[in-house]
């Protein structure tokens, strides 16, 4: 990310004060007809793979469901990089909706000046930077040879909390339309309405700082970056309805953003006549490792699993035997469209920053189900870089009170590995598609839980997808999770399903294995995470502090510590400074003893919890 964008010229300008949307949007349509035409269109389809990938496995087999149909609305994402369009490539005459819109705008700076490079120049220097204002910042644990890396994190200005709007206009090569255009409204940051046309909008601005010589202290740092960055996804209901039919004339996509209308961003449109795979992803997670007569498998065995990645009608995405190399998903020859993670290249923070373009793909176990529960133990990044496994203990039963296990593809030696060392061979080998997890030989008998997710981005769509199998340790009894939050679908609905969003995870109780607090990333546990962007966030239906409308019993919101506490909370009163240090995470509020119990005594209520 760092240093990859040169600043651009200013667009436009904001609209002034008091104007109205629809006047705005009436001016935006009436000058859009005869605009020029889009940039040249991309070139080149990707094509091949290494040589494991190619022949050491047999051929991909083809779907067992008719293939899906161009009328099928579909669901794509549009991105802008620093004013550049990002070539759209999609199924030749395909019907699609508007899924995700991502614009990001950057200037590096060699001071310390805030975001003032961002309000003088680049894409979006003419909108309204009235208001902003830093609101957190949090360093990285993990340093590199520059140093330590912090990031200011700034909201409130007019264009974040403005209510705005986006025109898609389909366009020929001149710039004229080819069918109607949509309109998307984008709503505003504090109030959620039925009328937005997305579940997620989050409008933000973020300085980095590279060369911190140590964590807190960014003394003589000379190596910025002011980002601003706009993010919607996950369509709701009405905004699916909202469709164009690309025609043999359409050419790009012009989208027009009524905060600055004068300055569309032509998108390139690339039609693909009769793409390889079709649309959709799904997988099956399959036991290797024959279960013993009954369909149980007996504590201490090691049982062998086996993933499949398939399109929407059934096709492999991958050869029997191997998933593609890490080189070949991250910097090229990946046609099918699969995922692994790069927050590498494309940095992610916690509701600040594109998580939902980390796109790690992991396998974890949890069990036995009546014994889920968050994980608190830290796995410090040696755990991934041992090279004598490839999958990784995340919490035991004697320690945590529940049994875990990962494992991340490319495995974690190989992944991280690579992020120390470019040449790392690793990212090159082929991936096997089966691992093994070791259930304990003193595991307690019930149901555990296998879950795989991950992300497939193929020809415009943008994608997630989580699976979840159950086996049998030690008894036929089937046991359940204990969940002690919800119902989360009284919010998440109309397009922000816990189905859709996120993992693509409806199960809550496949979750934690995965969500453990990490040496290099403390806020990984799902609590933590639920509290930081529930309570960041200004579209909550609920006042924060009414716990009861996730918590089901005021027993569990009891255990206090740092994390469970100031995950939601941004300060507690100078003499909790005094007994348990100051604040230096905004996730968690301090360091590794944050997922400690401060006490047994002190928080038994929650002021205005309802509970």
């Amino acid at each position: 990310m760092r240093g990859t964008t040169a600043p651009t010229a200013a667009k436009g300008n904001a609209p002034a004060s008091g104007a109205s949307t629809l006047g705005v949007l009436l001016l935006a349509l009436l000058t859009s007809v005869g605009c020029g035409g889009p940039e040249a269109l991309s070139e080149g389809v990707s094509e091949g793979a290494g040589e494991a990938w190619a022949h050491g496995a047999q051929a991909l087999s083809e779907g067992t469901a008719p293939r899906s149909s161009p009328q099928t609305a579909l669901g794509v994402a549009l991105e802008v990089e620093d004013g550049e369009p990002m070539p759209l490539r999609v199924r030749a005459g395909q019907s699609i909706y508007i899924n995700q819109i991502d614009i990001r705008s950057s200037v590096a700076a060699s001071k310390d000046e805030g975001l003032a490079g961002l309000v003088r120049t680049g894409d979006f220097a003419g909108l309204g930077w009235l208001g902003v204002k830093q609101v957190e910042q949090e360093f990285e644990l993990l340093g590199s040879e520059e140093g330590y890396k912090r990031r200011r994190f700034y909201r409130n200005a007019a264009w974040m909390n403005l209510p705005s709007s986006f025109f898609v206009e389909p366009v020929d090569e001149y710039g004229r339309l080819t069918g109607l255009p949509i309109l998307l409204n984008a709503g505003q940051n504090d109030k959620r309405q039925d009328t937005d046309d997305f579940f997620v909008r989050r409008f933000r601005a973020i300085q980095w700082t590279y060369d911190c010589p140590a964590l807190q202290n960014c003394a003589g740092a000379s190596n910025y970056l002011e980002e601003a960055l706009l993010e919607l996804r996950n369509a709701r209901t009405q905004a699916k309805q909202k469709t164009l039919t690309l025609n043999s004339r359409t050419k790009a996509l012009r989208l027009r953003w009524t905060l600055r209308p004068f300055s569309a961003y032509t998108i390139p449109v690339e039609q693909v006549a009769q793409p390889a795979y079709d649309y959709g992803f799904s997988m099956d997670v399959s036991p290797v490792t024959p279960p013993l007569k009954d369909g149980t498998y007996a504590p201490g065995t090691a049982i062998q699993f086996r993933l499949t990645l398939k399109d929407g009608s059934g096709k492999r995405l991958h050869p029997v035997g191997w998933l593609p190399a890490y080189n070949d998903v991250i910097f090229g020859e990946n046609e099918a469209g699969i995922q692994y993670y790069r927050a590498f290249f494309d940095p992610t923070a916690t509701y600040y920053r594109r998580k939902h373009r980390e796109r790690m793909m992991i396998a974890q176990i949890m069990g036995p189900a009546q014994r889920i529960q968050p994980i608190r133990s830290i796995i410090d990044m040696e755990a991934f870089l041992a090279p004598e496994t490839d999958v990784q203990t995340i919490s035991t039963a004697a320690r945590d009170g529940v049994f875990s296990q990962f494992r991340t593809f490319p495995p974690a030696n190989q992944l991280f590995g690579g992020a120390f060392d470019p040449m790392h061979v690793g990212w090159a080998a082929p991936v096997s598609d089966t691992w093994s997890f070791q259930i304990p030989a003193n595991a307690e008998p019930g149901t555990y839980l296998v879950t795989v997710k991950g992300r497939r981005v193929y020809l415009g769509e943008d994608i997630p997808y989580s699976k979840t199998v159950e086996i049998q340790v030690g008894t036929k009894q089937k046991t359940q999770p204990v969940l002690t939050t919800g119902p989360c679908n009284t919010c998440h609905s109309e397009g922000g399903e816990l189905g859709t969003v996120l993992h693509g995870n409806d199960n809550r109780g496949a979750c934690a294995a995965c969500h453990a607090p990490l040496g290099f990333e403390l806020e990984g546990p799902v609590f933590v995470r639920v509290h930081f962007i529930h309570s960041r966030s200004d579209r909550i239906g609920a006042a924060v502090a009414q716990c009861s409308k996730c918590h089901l019993a005021k027993e569990s919101v009891q255990r206090a510590s740092k994390a469970a506490c100031l995950s939601c909370h941004t300060s507690y009163p100078k003499s909790h400074e005094q007994q348990f240090g100051p604040i230096t995470s905004m996730y968690v509020g301090g360091g590794r003893e944050s997922f400690q119990q401060c006490t047994s005594t002190c928080h038994t209520t929650h002021p205005q919890s309802g509970l």
